[in-house]
């Protein structure tokens, strides 16, 4: 991937109907690459986004529904997407909810669909898509975590810890596949203006970052090209938040 051009290729982006994984499939989509969307609930919203991928950007695009910490319906998926598309390149996991709740009274299934969704579904993709990219010696991972994951956040112990751990995978992931040529990356997104952070308005917090404002869905897209072409990066952690966790 040294040019700049992703004709050929296909990503898989899941979340990928609204937020920053609508960004990321618009953002790759103009370099030519097929897209994957993956989605959770929104129907309408991911026929949307495959709609604009098809008519702006003249690239083969599908939704997919998918829980993606069900891991036999991740690998069915999968198997599916490569019959659709023939093979598979990118994988961006970006799929996450929050539970938000003080930790002496988060409920257990609060803490578990969080870990379920945000980290297990990672591994599920993760391991799915590898053996396609260990056949291709040639394949780019990048998991979308969080600054909540690097520092901690009150009142999301559940979140902090999915996203902490999504670090923890992508490093041990670089190490084990860059011998078959596969790069693994993540970002730490910070504060970013996205239906997810509308509670987040009044946090304190966001009077700490340096750069004075929220990022957008864009400086995280912006982010993903960065490492999709990068081809000498693997087991790296960019953080995308105008300097909140320096």
């Amino acid at each position: 991937m040294n040019e700049k051009t992703l004709t050929g290729k296909t990503a898989i982006i899941t979340g990928g109907s609204r937020g920053i994984g609508k960004a990321v499939s618009l953002k790759l989509a103009s370099y030519g690459a097929n897209i994957a969307v993956i989605y959770a609930g929104n129907e309408e919203a991911a026929n949307e986004v495959v709609k604009k991928i098809i008519n702006e950007y003249k690239v083969e695009a599908k939704a997919y529904r998918l829980d993606v910490s069900d891991f036999n319906a991740c690998k069915e998926t999968v198997t599916q997407i490569k019959n659709d598309f023939g093979t598979i390149h990118i994988l961006v996991n970006n799929a996450g909810i929050t539970r938000d709740g003080l930790l002496a009274m988060m409920k257990e299934n609060d803490y578990d669909a969080v870990l379920n969704t945000n980290l297990k579904g990672a591994f599920n993709m993760i391991r799915h898509v590898s053996g396609t990219f260990i056949k291709n010696r040639e394949g780019c991972i990048i998991n979308i975590s969080s600054v909540a994951g690097i520092l901690g956040n009150p009142g999301q112990s559940n979140y902090s810890a999915s996203k902490a751990g999504l670090i923890g995978l992508t490093k041990s992931v670089a190490r084990e596949l860059a011998p078959k040529g596969i790069r693994c990356n993540a970002i730490a997104p910070g504060f970013i203006a996205t239906a997810m952070t509308e509670n987040q308005i009044e946090n304190p917090l966001l009077e700490r970052i340096p750069l004075g404002r929220m990022g957008n869905t864009d400086d995280v897209a912006e982010a993903v090209e960065y490492l999709v072409f990068a081809s000498y990066v693997t087991g790296e952690v960019l953080k995308v938040d105008g300097g909140i966790a320096m």
